[in-house]
């Protein structure tokens, strides 16, 4: 058993406790409360937090940490696959490399949990998995997988294979390859449980779509990387269309269009809101997109789309968002509690609750202040980063 005592606790799951306790073992949270009502065992590891701010780990609800090596180039760029618009059975697990440099950097900074996958050069592009930021085994590191089926609209997919001259180089393309993967699956899906009474009927196995067939029975949400306003109505139109569930990623116009978001009921990860806008499609790019969203009653998590922003600034650039008008409670749950729920990871992290990995973060400073410093980093009950 292990506590930390004298903590201000903040669990993101409502209850804060300005003099808290934490016990946890085996790398799961026991309880969490005042410090009157609980019961330090007389055996137990204690960690004094000094009455430094104790929170749970910080989510990214959207990643690619670990699949494009920092040191290497082309050598270790292993996100996309850009031989094929359609490629669902891509699996993010068999590219991630622990032992980035990245990955260190992202537990310094409280980042514990990325939700981490490949890439958008594909209409469809494979399966995203959730992973603790520490560790030399991408198996022990697994929180969840897979969690969402990657897919791309707007610029990335036109580009990449306008370069090689095949479709889709429109956006109609885009729509069209979605589509017909679509109905291709639903099609293969229904001559295999027809095959369950006659073998005859049964089609030849088919990768591709073996791995579409959660997502085409709601199993397994899409995650569309999308931007521009158009971009993102075309998704939205196209999961109303075959009953689908997904999660609107990047959402980089998303105040524009803040009511059809809203009506759509779908969830926002927003970002990166910072740095420049490299290409046309994020003309309309800035850290307003968040409070837009939430005032419109949108669910919304903040993203850093690493390594197209570093892991670690993810507090930082919800702090921006916070200075761009979104509530300061809003911006710690943007990359907490939502970011978990939003992923359907929210019974591992995502807060301070009994039953959850016990990802744990003593800061030195307010997390949202420039030069924020964490003192103690811990991931399923292991110190993994201390001053």
């Amino acid at each position: 058993m292990k506590a930390i005592v004298n903590g201000r606790v903040k669990t993101m799951a409502g209850p804060e406790y300005e003099k808290g306790t934490v016990l946890f073992e085996n790398g799961k949270i026991c309880a969490v409360g005042a410090a009157e009502e609980i019961t330090v065992p007389a055996d137990a590891e204690v960690i004094d937090a000094g009455g430094r701010l104790v929170m749970p780990g910080f989510v990214d609800a959207h990643s690619h940490l670990g699949l494009w090596d920092e040191i290497i180039g082309f050598r270790g760029s292993d996100g996309n696959e850009i031989t094929d618009p359609v490629t669902p059975q891509l699996r993010a697990i068999d590219s991630i490399y622990p032992l980035d440099p990245p990955f260190k950097l992202a537990c310094q900074g409280g980042v514990t949990t990325v939700v981490t996958g490949p890439g958008s050069a594909n209409v469809i592009g494979g399966q995203f998995a959730a992973i603790k930021t520490s560790g030399v085994s991408v198996d022990e590191m697994l929180v969840k997988f897979p969690v969402a089926m990657k897919c791309a609209f707007g610029e990335n997919p036109k580009v990449c294979y306008n370069e090689r001259k095949q479709t889709p180089t429109t956006r109609m393309g885009i729509a069209a390859v979605m589509r017909e993967t679509l109905l291709m699956t639903k099609d293969y899906l229904a001559r295999k449980e027809a095959a369950a009474c006659d073998p005859s009927k049964a089609p030849a196995f088919n990768m591709k779509y073996e791995a579409m067939i959660p997502v085409v029975k709601g199993e397994l949400p899409l995650k569309v990387h999308a931007h521009r306003c158009d971009d993102i109505l075309t998704a939205i139109r196209i999961a109303k269309e075959f009953g689908l569930k997904l999660t609107l990623d990047h959402c980089t116009e998303g105040h524009l269009i803040a009511k059809q978001v809203k009506e759509s009921g779908f969830d926002a990860l927003i970002g990166p809101s910072y740095g420049e806008k490299s290409k046309p499609e994020l003309k309309n790019k800035g850290f307003e997109t968040a409070a837009a969203l939430y005032e419109a009653g949108v669910k919304i998590a903040i993203i850093t789309d690493s390594p197209v922003l570093p892991q670690e600034g993810l507090p930082m650039f919800a702090a921006m968002a916070m200075q761009a008008g979104l509530p300061r409670e809003e911006a710690l749950k943007a990359i907490s509690i939502n970011a978990a729920e939003i992923t359907g990871i929210d019974e591992f992290v995502g807060s301070l609750e009994t039953g959850k990995d016990a990802d744990i973060v003593i800061w030195e400073d307010d997390p949202f202040t420039l030069g924020a410093r964490t003192n103690r980093v811990i991931i399923r009950g292991e110190t993994v980063y201390t001053v």
